[in-house]
C-alpha cells in the first residue's frame, strides 16, 4: 500500500474515533445541522475504517503464516504458503476497496432532486424535445422506484414543454442523475416540419440537490409573494381562485412559481421548497468555484450553455461529448433505458478522481 494512502486511512480512523467522542457529548445534538453533517461524515468513515482495519489484520496473519512456511515439517510449511497466497490476494482487493472508499463523496448523493427543463433553441421542436426528456426521466424513475411529483409546467401549443419543473425522490437520486445537468441536443426531422429535412434543437436540464430548511435560512423580508389564477389542468379551481404562487427572492432575484396544487397553501410550500433548492444550488456553484478545478466534476460544469449530449434519430444513436459514449440505442434511451450511460458517466468520474488523488 502507497504510504500516502496508509496515512489517509490512519487519518480516518483518528477522525471516527473523534467524531464518536462527539457524537457522546449531549450539546452536539442542540446544533441539528452539525449533529447531521457529523453524522453523514460518521457513515463515510466507518466504511473505509472497518476495510482498513481488515487489511491490518492480514498483515498479522501473514507473517504468521510467512513463519509457518519457513517450518521443517513440509506439511505445515505448504500450509503456510497456501496461507500467504490467499492472504496476498485479499490484500489486493481490499487495496482496491479501499481506494474506492477514499474517492471524495458528494455530500449530496442521498438527497432527492429537483429537475427544470426547459425548451431552448428550436421553438416549438425544441419544446417537443423538452416533453421527450421529461418523458425519458420519469421512465428512467420508475425502473428505480423512485417517486415523481410535479412542481410547475407550462405546456407548449405544439406539443411538450416550455418549462416543466418536477421532484423525483428515492434512494441516492442526485448520485446518480446529477450529471444529466446542461444542454441536450437533439437531431431528428421535427413533427412540425413539412418537408422531412433533419432539424437540430436543444433543451436544456438543470439537476439540483433538494435543499432542507436546515441547509439554506431564508428571511421572509426577503420574499415577494404573489398570487394569480392557475393555468391549465386543474379542475374548478382554475381561473376561479389565486391558487398559483410565484415567490421571488429580492437579494438574489430567483423566481420559482408553482400551480400544481389546488391549496394556495400547498403550492406557496413546493415554492418554497424550490426556492431553497435553487439557493443550494447557486451556493454549490459559487463554492466550486472557490475550490477550484480540482473539485469540480471532471465531465463537466453542468451549466446550461455546455451541450453535453447528441440523441441522433437518423442513426438511432446517443452521445455524451463529455466522455466520449456512444450508444446505438436511440429508441431504448428515449424510453428511460439510460443506466448504461448513467454507469459510464459514474465511472468516468470515480477514475478521474482516484486519478487525481494520486
Amino acid at each position: 500500500m502507497e504510504e500516502s494512502m496508509y496515512q489517509r486511512l490512519l487519518a480516518a480512523r483518528k477522525r471516527l474515533h473523534e467524531i464518536d467522542e462527539e457524537l457522546l457529548n449531549p450539546d452536539t445534538m442542540k446544533d441539528l445541522k452539525h449533529f447531521r453533517d457529523i453524522s453523514k461524515e460518521r457513515a463515510n468513515l466507518e466504511p473505509q475504517v472497518e476495510a482498513f482495519d481488515r487489511y491490518q489484520k492480514n498483515e498479522e496473519e501473514y507473517q504468521g503464516a510467512l513463519e509457518m512456511s519457513h517450518d521443517s515439517d513440509p506439511d505445515i510449511a505448504e500450509m503456510g504458503k497456501e496461507e500467504m497466497k490467499r492472504i496476498d490476494e485479499e490484500q489486493t482487493a481490499l487495496e482496491e476497496e479501499l481506494r474506492e472508499l477514499l474517492i471524495p463523496k458528494d455530500p449530496n448523493d442521498d438527497k432527492n432532486i429537483i429537475v427544470e427543463i426547459r425548451g431552448a433553441a428550436g421553438g416549438d421542436e425544441a419544446n417537443i424535445f423538452a416533453g421527450d426528456l421529461f418523458r425519458m426521466y420519469t421512465r428512467y424513475a420508475e425502473s428505480q422506484n423512485w417517486k415523481i411529483q410535479m412542481l410547475d409546467s407550462y405546456e407548449s401549443e405544439a406539443g411538450g414543454f416550455s418549462q416543466v419543473s418536477f421532484m423525483i425522490k428515492g434512494k441516492m437520486v442526485y448520485s446518480k442523475l446529477k450529471f444529466e445537468s446542461g444542454a441536450h441536443r437533439v437531431q431528428r426531422v421535427p413533427k412540425t416540419e413539412a418537408s422531412g429535412r433533419i432539424h437540430t434543437s436543444t433543451a436544456t436540464v438543470l439537476v439540483m440537490p433538494e435543499a432542507e430548511e436546515i441547509d439554506i435560512e431564508i428571511n421572509p423580508n426577503d420574499l415577494q409573494v404573489d398570487t394569480y389564477h392557475s393555468q391549465g389542468a386543474g379542475g374548478q379551481n382554475v381561473n376561479k381562485t389565486e391558487s398559483a404562487v410565484r415567490i421571488t427572492h429580492i437579494p438574489t432575484g430567483i423566481v420559482v412559481a408553482c400551480q400544481t396544487e389546488k391549496s394556495q397553501i400547498q403550492n406557496r410550500e413546493i415554492a418554497m421548497q424550490m426556492l431553497r433548492t435553487k439557493m443550494y444550488s447557486t451556493m454549490l456553484e459559487k463554492q466550486q468555484e472557490e475550490i477550484g478545478n480540482e473539485r469540480r466534476l471532471k465531465i463537466g460544469t453542468g451549466e446550461r450553455s455546455e451541450k453535453i449530449r447528441t440523441y441522433n434519430y437518423p442513426q438511432n444513436r446517443v452521445t455524451d461529448h463529455r466522455i466520449g459514449y456512444t450508444i446505438q440505442a436511440l429508441d431504448r434511451v428515449m424510453e428511460g433505458d439510460i443506466e448504461d450511460i448513467i454507469e459510464a458517466l459514474i465511472h468516468y468520474d470515480q477514475s478521474q478522481k482516484i486519478a487525481g488523488e494520486n
